[in-house]
């Protein structure tokens, strides 16, 4: 599947072509460890004592806490930040001294168990197997760099990539045009030539446009109508399956102009 002036299509990872929201809700509610078969929330209930609705607020000021996280490589890793996410929960639900011990086990508890639920859809393979028989196909991700290798390899989506390139390995993330110009390099491409699939207006849409790349598309599940501030994608999608389409759209309307043109220059 070839389009006229589209030879590479560039995805984000996390919510776009795998569910990552989802996989970590159900790390919180459905978590088992290999050497404590319980659940995040059920371990701190059964194993450790307390009240249904203590864990529950322990794992909702956790998520909340993942929502606005901000990682700096250079003073923390990942592990660590994530831990005291969970020690600070603990104290702030059940006060006292600090829980470190605790912290950890919940921690690692809920990473083993998200990266289980992290899978790439079968039909999101075969979708991806087609558009690279057409086009070149790179992986785009924002994001610290152990965490976002073990996505990758958790869900197995390697071989679909011509190239993957993670924003932690990198001098700047989405939306500076550097990264993006960083994987055209690599492709052997012109922003121009370009397309980017991604869910986040903010990173995804934001850099395809800072980046001059020829198309963005947004992939929106609520199909909410964006803010007045946001960037304004060229196309909006609310599924991944829907990419093809809008490829061939893009197709047809560059046969017009094409044509156009053509009967244009004949003219004169």
């Amino acid at each position: 599947m070839g389009v006229h002036g589209v030879k590479a299509v560039f995805f984000d990872l996390d919510n776009t072509l795998i569910d990552t929201a989802a996989a970590g809700r159900r790390a919180i509610e459905e978590a088992v460890h290999p050497s404590c078969p319980f659940k995040v929330i059920s371990a701190l209930q059964s194993k450790h004592h307390y009240g249904e609705g203590e864990a529950r607020a322990i794992c909702d000021k956790v998520q909340a806490k993942l929502l606005k996280e901000c990682h700096d490589p250079a003073r923390m890793c990942i592990t660590d930040l994530r831990i005291s996410h969970w020690e600070e929960a603990i104290q702030e639900t059940i006060g006292g001294e600090a829980n470190r011990n605790l912290a950890a086990e919940c921690y690692f508890l809920w990473k083993t168990t998200r990266l289980q639920n992290l899978s790439l859809a079968e039909d999101t393979r075969g979708m991806l197997t087609e558009l690279r028989k057409g086009v070149r196909l790179l992986l785009l991700t924002n994001g610290d760099r152990q965490t976002q290798r073990e996505k990758i390899e958790a869900c197995a989506c390697q071989p679909y990539f011509d190239a993957i390139v993670v924003g932690g390995e990198q001098k700047e993330e989405k939306p500076a045009p550097s990264i993006f110009h960083y994987c055209c390099d690599l492709l052997g491409v012109q922003p121009a030539e370009c397309v980017m699939v991604g869910d986040s207006l903010d990173t995804d849409i934001q850099g395809g446009l800072n980046a001059g790349l020829k198309a963005t598309v947004w992939l929106n599940k609520a199909m909410t109508a964006p803010g007045d501030a946001s960037p304004v994608p060229h196309y909006i999608i609310s599924s991944v399956l829907d990419l093809p389409a809008v490829l061939q759209k893009m197709e047809h309307k560059m046969n017009a102009k094409l044509g156009t043109d053509h009967t244009a220059g004949g003219n004169e």
